[in-house]
């Protein structure tokens, strides 16, 4: 008899993605290897918290990577954000240790204030993630996001009100620093109870974060609150569509950037300027996305960057009246003069 169906779909899932690691990078000969000498095995590492996820994430990397000649890892990191953080650490390790991952690590971070405590502990996680990637030449780092995860996600940028950027959730593939394919997000098709139930039935021991129960956290208040509103009111089925509207906008975000891309050295004047009457031409979408990106290229942080700022520069091209210099984060300014938009440091 084949394995419980929970725990089939988490190895599936993961097995697809570890080939997709193997297509994307082949493994590479050491400098002082012979040319007829085998080829070192990729590492890939997974992120784990001890949550149900990730938990259920580590095991299938552990029971897939080895039937492929790929060398499987595990970290944890400790955002000391509680009491007795380091212990949880400690204890998340040997949990690693016990499937047979190998290097299994905890590293520890201090999390700042930019941004609020959520993106704050974000920016501070993937900081240590790219490093111990880094340190350990990993391929690919696996997390273990589910389909839920992407809806609060879906729902967190409807309600900043960002575009059809940020209606895009996570991607099953992103990048870090001089890897723009380093993490994986397997699960994204597959809800949360299904890893649950993989841990469960593996006699897995998980631990829940108590702040995924926090109302002061806004993701918490989404997840225990809003979206069983938005299941009572409109119908069960809610996760699954917020999930494809992730892909649909995903698709359709990466067509305009592609545009955008194409589009921007042909509104550039001689010197480089952006010449408003060009950009003026363009789709309204197209033209955001430039804007952006000269803003951004002049300085502003892109996650201070909103809405309102592109659309404050937008009105520099279609709603001319003379305004003065608009300021943006980063101490960055956006002015039009004789029919050229300037962004730079003010």
């Amino acid at each position: 008899m084949g394995p419980h169906p929970a725990v089939a779909a988490i190895r599936l899932a993961v097995r697809r993605v570890l080939h997709d690691v193997l297509t994307d990078h082949a493994p590479e000969r050491a400098p002082d290897q012979a040319p007829d000498a085998p080829s070192r095995a990729p590492l890939v590492l997974v992120a784990c918290s001890g949550g149900a996820d990730s938990m259920a994430l580590a095991s299938a990397l552990a029971f897939e990577a080895p039937k492929l000649g790929i060398r499987a890892g595990g970290v944890t990191v400790d955002h000391g954000l509680q009491s007795g953080s380091d212990l949880r650490a400690d204890e998340v390790v040997l949990r690693l240790t016990e499937l047979g991952l190998a290097p299994a690590e905890s590293v520890a971070v201090t999390v700042g204030r930019d941004g609020g405590p959520e993106a704050a502990a974000r920016d501070a996680r993937y900081a240590a993630l790219d490093a111990t990637a880094e340190r350990h030449g990993a391929t690919a780092v696996l997390l273990g996001h589910t389909r839920d995860d992407q809806a609060e996600t879906v729902l967190l940028g409807l309600a900043r009100g960002s575009g059809t950027r940020s209606l895009s959730g996570m991607a099953a593939v992103s990048g870090g620093p001089g890897a723009d394919r380093r993490y994986r997000r397997p699960f994204l098709h597959l809800d949360r109870q299904t890893a649950r139930k993989a841990c469960m039935v593996q006699s897995l021991p998980v631990w829940d974060d108590p702040h995924n129960a926090d109302p002061a956290y806004t993701r918490s208040r989404l997840r225990h609150e809003g979206l069983p509103a938005l299941e009572k009111a409109l119908g069960k089925g809610v996760v699954e569509a917020l999930a494809r509207t992730a892909q649909l906008s995903r698709d359709d975000a990466d067509a305009l950037d592609a545009w955008a891309g194409r589009a921007e050295a042909s509104v550039r004047d001689a010197a480089g300027l952006l010449e408003c009457a060009k950009l003026y031409a363009l789709p309204p979408a197209v033209r955001r996305r430039i804007l952006r990106r000269a803003a951004i290229e002049a300085g502003a942080p892109a996650g201070s960057l909103f809405a309102r700022h592109i659309e404050e520069i937008d009105r520099l091209i279609t709603g001319w009246r003379g305004q003065g210099a608009i300021n943006l984060p980063g101490k960055v300014v956006a002015q039009r003069q004789g029919g050229r938009l300037v962004i730079r440091q003010g």
